[in-house]
């Protein structure tokens, strides 16, 4: 299975892969043998007890991805032998604090690539789509955003109540920043690196729990890419049942979480996410 397909490798708007975050003055951009360049990709896999899960999700993996990112959830079981058994080049972090919002922010730190794509552990998002979404980005998006809820997506997994929920958050999230996600509540996403700044998550050294530690990380990204003006495309996923053990999600605590978020974030205008250059002449 590989990551690339020809007509994926170049944007088709300018959109500049090369280079597009450097690190000591070297480009990041991956040389593909025909002297083009195309960027590099990072999956950034959090994880909390789910070494039976490993196995199946690294079996759908892109085998051409150019780094693994493993975040262990102080997990007690052995899911970071797993990790390593199945990934032995993976960089593998344990995350600072508790919770899915930490573990990504720790997960997006230790990255390297010029595109981060953020999948779960569980078996629920399928690393074959993977293309699907690199290649929104290539085509000139700044953010590919997952969707249950476009042609081509769908769920065995999620419930009436959790899909009539999702709807009125979406409906709440597009009228107060003038978005139009379809799918506010699905954590597959992808994004150029250079745009995780935007993000402003909490930091990573801090010891006590921070507001975005925990499954609201996904309404606090989005919200805050939209408010900066990124251009967001939808890229339709079908999520699958959870194959072992159980999810730490609960449907009324998490939404009201995610109501809290999107009731604290305030929305800007681009000019206040990207202010003018102050002349100095």
């Amino acid at each position: 299975m590989s990551l690339y397909t020809p007509d994926r490798l170049e944007p088709s708007d300018g959109t500049d892969v090369v280079g597009v975050d450097q690190r000591n003055g070297e480009d990041n951009g991956r040389n593909d043998g025909d002297g083009s360049q195309r960027p590099t990709v990072t999956v950034v896999v959090p994880a909390m007890n789910e070494a039976k899960n490993l196995p199946h999700v690294a079996a759908r993996m892109p085998a051409d991805i150019d780094e693994i990112v493993f975040v262990d959830g102080h997990s007690v079981d052995d899911t970071v032998e797993v990790a390593k058994s199945l990934w032995p080049d993976a960089t593998v972090v344990t995350q600072s604090r508790k919770g899915k919002g930490n573990a990504l922010a720790c997960g997006f730190l230790a990255s390297t690539s010029d595109i981060i794509v953020m999948i779960d552990a569980d078996g629920s998002t399928d690393p074959a789509e993977i293309p699907l979404f690199v290649g929104a980005l290539v085509a000139g998006a700044d953010f590919a955003k997952g969707t249950r809820f476009a042609a081509g997506g769908g769920s065995s997994d999620i419930t009436f109540s959790r899909k009539l929920g999702n709807k009125a958050l979406n409906v709440i999230v597009n009228l107060k920043f003038g978005a139009s996600f379809s799918d506010l509540c699905y954590g597959y996403n992808a994004f150029w690196r250079h745009h995780v700044p935007v993000m402003a998550l909490p930091s990573v050294d801090a010891t006590e729990a921070q507001w975005g530690d925990g499954f609201e990380i996904e309404t606090l990204i989005n919200v805050r890419v939209a408010n900066a003006g990124l251009k967001i495309t939808e890229v339709p996923s079908f999520e699958q049942d959870r194959i072992h053990g159980e999810s730490n999600l609960n449907a009324v605590r998490d939404g009201l979480r995610v109501l809290r978020t999107i009731r604290s974030e305030q929305r800007v205008s681009a000019a206040d996410v990207f202010p003018a250059p102050v002349s100095r002449g």
